[in-house]
């Protein structure tokens, strides 16, 4: 046995010798399960009386005190001696990334032919129906599917359309408006 698998059979709560002799006449609550809370300022017996496991004077002694996160006791702090970089973009569009082989996977045992919106949440693909979502192309697809999303990679639609399927572009490419405007040439 190796010193890794050592290692991890004593950070293991249980062993499985245990477990298999574990019945309900045996059963023990968890270490520090039934610890009580801890109670300061009850006498020096308790290594936390008379000041109360605060130390003596200073801010942090005081009550009502509090610190603000990352303060460094007057220093200029990490967070301020850092300098801003970018923005947030407030126009940003978050899309859902569903790989070929996670699509295939999840729908190799129902029969298929065709993916929409609503179908993605149903299989466990997206968080929420109005979810936009973006096909990759790692991985292979076997069957013929049609398949709905926002945008897919260039690679996602070669294997899609090499196994004989069909790339359905939901909000898709805009036409440009059919305005009076005529450009120079044609005049």
């Amino acid at each position: 046995m190796n010193a890794s698998r050592r290692n991890f059979d004593s950070v293991r709560r249980y062993s499985e010798g245990m477990m298999a002799t574990r019945n309900l006449s045996n059963l023990r609550a968890p270490r520090k399960a039934n610890t009580g809370r801890k109670r300061v300022g009850r006498g020096m017996g308790s290594g936390m009386g008379k000041t109360s496991a605060r130390g003596h004077k200073g801010q942090g002694q005081r009550t009502g005190t509090s610190l603000m996160r990352g303060f460094e006791g007057g220093q200029m702090p990490l967070h301020r001696r850092l300098p801003k970089r970018g923005f947030t973009n407030i126009f940003r569009a978050e899309y859902t990334v569903v790989n070929l082989d996670r699509l295939a996977e999840q729908i190799k045992d129902l029969k298929l032919t065709e993916i929409g919106l609503d179908d993605y949440k149903k299989l466990g693909l997206a968080s929420s129906k109005n979810a936009l979502i973006k096909i990759l192309g790692s991985g292979e697809l076997k069957s013929a599917l049609t398949i709905h999303a926002h945008k897919f990679s260039k690679s996602a639609v070669e294997k899609i359309e090499k196994a004989g399927g069909k790339t359905v572009v939901l909000g898709g490419e805009t036409e440009a408006p059919k305005g009076k405007l005529v450009s120079k040439a044609s005049r």
